[in-house]
């Protein structure tokens, strides 16, 4: 997926623009994000300041510079880029040199004369590179109504965050722009869909005063409600949307350019860092799933921050206190299988206080019962699960009844240990889980597919009989090439009566047709391949 534009702009200064944009460049990249910012506001360019302790060096160049290799042929915009150091993929193009000729150089770019030259096309080409490049661009834009204004709210960006503070010039004036980019933007002749807006009330505070500032919270909403058409979720009510997208006021931010969110690692809900990793994190959704961050903030902003990230194990493997032998012994056939696996003892209050989890999926060994703890650590992975590709997969001793345990444990797909089936077979179809290949009829102890297969293929029917066995078996094909596992059991079930004697032998019982056999060779060939692929040995594969 090509990365996208998001510009930040305000209509007045003093609103914490660069300041925002930092701190959200930060924690994306600290996500796993590869993020590229520009500084566009050539007048007044300070999104450098916040960056600049992680450096490497002064900025030899910046957009002023894209301009001037416009004019001399030249199509180098890597060449402006600096890489932070420390912060992940997090690159940086400021606006210019640092050096007293900066100004004349800004004064001396005439934006209509470029564009009729082709700049338009040229700067395509930039945007094309970057987004080919990085997850997400970030541009500081120029306050107030400007040319450079027009390139950063309506040629570039895929959305627009707007942020104002609780005044009507503010409020009104960044409404107004963003009207005028969406104009603006339908008369481009590149191809672009409509400008989405993220409005961000800043610099808000209702530590004093309550009743006033909830009158404003109000009013913000009226005036910003068209904003949010394009891509809220029709659940979701803009006033509820704006609460989230809503930065606090904290007086000891204010002083000088920080990047909070780099010390507040887990900030609390009082702190500017946990706004700020809301509106990240609805960038890093690109303004989507915005109902599960209506349900659940926490959890949002806990599946963003995981969803790019590496975990230590492939496999949590949690386990009561009577399985304990059980669990080792799956571990290590998990590992022979080259499955990162870790055992988690029922109790383990550790796990609990964690602030992110270790292992991208849940394993749960259930004895008979799923005990408190077990509970607890399903609950809380699936609070950190929220959107991702995460799963819980429950496996059942011999003595437990599926049917007993609860909904959001034995509803799931389960595998079963018995006396034929030990934790080599079993790790055997967990991996196969794992890596896409579902396991058939893994839960029920007295029946054997393959077996099953072969016991037809040699057995001697009626011509009646093998018309409800080649039935079956065409049925069966279709459920296992789809995986269906509920289905193949029940139509396994049917083919072992189908296929039980019930008398001896005569002239009228015949071998298998031809397509029957054809059919069941194919069924033993896909489940042989299923059985090799998952017990490969030293066969790395993404497990996620």
């Amino acid at each position: 997926m090509p990365g996208a534009v998001f510009t930040f702009y305000s209509y007045k200064g003093g609103v914490g623009r660069s300041f925002t944009l930092a701190n959200v460049a930060v924690l994306l990249a600290r996500w796993g994000h590869r993020v590229l910012c520009l500084d566009w506001d050539l007048e007044a360019p300070g999104l450098g300041d916040y960056f600049r302790p992680r450096l490497p060096a002064a900025p030899s160049g910046g957009v002023v510079d894209i301009v001037d290799d416009f004019r001399h042929g030249r199509f180098a915009p890597e060449a402006h880029v600096q890489r932070l150091a420390d912060a992940g993929v997090l690159d940086f193009v400021a606006a210019g040199r640092d050096e007293p000729g900066y100004v004349a150089q800004v004064q001396e770019i005439d934006w209509d004369g470029l564009y009729d030259d082709g700049f338009g096309e040229y700067l395509e080409k930039c945007r094309e590179q970057w987004v080919a490049r990085y997850d997400f661009v970030l541009i500081d834009s120029r306050t107030g109504i400007s040319d450079i204004g027009g390139i950063c709210t309506a040629h570039l960006p895929d959305h627009l965050v707007l942020l104002f503070t609780a005044n009507r010039q503010s409020i009104l004036g960044a409404v107004e722009a963003a009207r005028r980019a969406d104009a603006a933007r339908n008369l481009l002749p590149f191809d672009r869909s409509r400008l989405t807006v993220l409005p961000v009330l800043s610099r808000f505070d209702n530590r004093e005063e309550y009743d006033r500032s909830e009158t404003w919270r109000r009013r913000v909403v009226d005036e910003t409600a068209e904003l949010y058409r394009t891509w809220l979720d029709q659940t979701v009510e803009p006033a509820t949307m704006a609460r989230h997208l809503t930065l606090p006021y904290v007086s000891y931010w204010s002083f000088g350019e920080q990047l909070p969110v780099l010390s507040e690692q887990t900030p609390s809900a009082d702190q500017i860092g946990f706004a700020l990793e809301t509106v990240a994190a609805v960038i890093a959704c690109r303004l989507d799933r915005t109902d599960l961050l209506a349900e659940n903030r926490d959890a949002y902003v806990a599946s963003v921050r995981s969803s790019r990230r590496e975990f230590h194990h492939d496999l949590r493997v949690s386990v009561p206190r009577s399985s304990v032998g059980t669990a080792n012994e799956l571990v290590a056939e998990l590992e022979k299988r080259d499955v990162r696996a870790v055992k988690s003892l029922s109790g383990d209050r550790s796990l609990l206080a964690r602030a992110e989890d270790d292992a991208r999926h849940l394993c749960l060994v259930v004895d008979g019962k799923v005990s408190r703890w077990q509970a607890a650590e399903v609950e809380l992975f699936l609070h950190r699960t929220l959107g991702q590709d995460r799963r819980v997969i429950p496996i059942l001793t011999a003595g437990t009844d599926a049917s007993s345990l609860p909904g959001y444990v034995g509803n799931l797909r389960y595998l079963r240990l018995s006396r034929s089936r030990g934790p080599a077979e079993v790790a055997r179809d967990l991996v196969g889980q794992l890596k896409g290949f579902t396991p058939l009829v893994d839960a029920d102890d007295d029946l054997d597919l393959p077996a099953l297969l072969a016991q037809a293929r040699g057995t001697r029917l009626r011509p009646s009989r093998w018309d409800l066995v080649d039935e079956l078996v065409t049925a069966l094909q279709a459920a296992v090439g789809a995986g269906d596992g509920g289905r193949t059991r029940d139509l396994a079930t049917d083919l072992a009566v189908a296929v039980k004697p019930r008398s001896p032998s005569g002239d009228d019982h015949h071998a298998a047709p031809p397509s029957v056999r054809r059919s069941i060779d194919w069924l033993l060939r896909t489940l042989d391949t299923r059985a090799r692929t998952t017990t490969k040995p030293n066969h790395r594969k993404d497990l996620g």
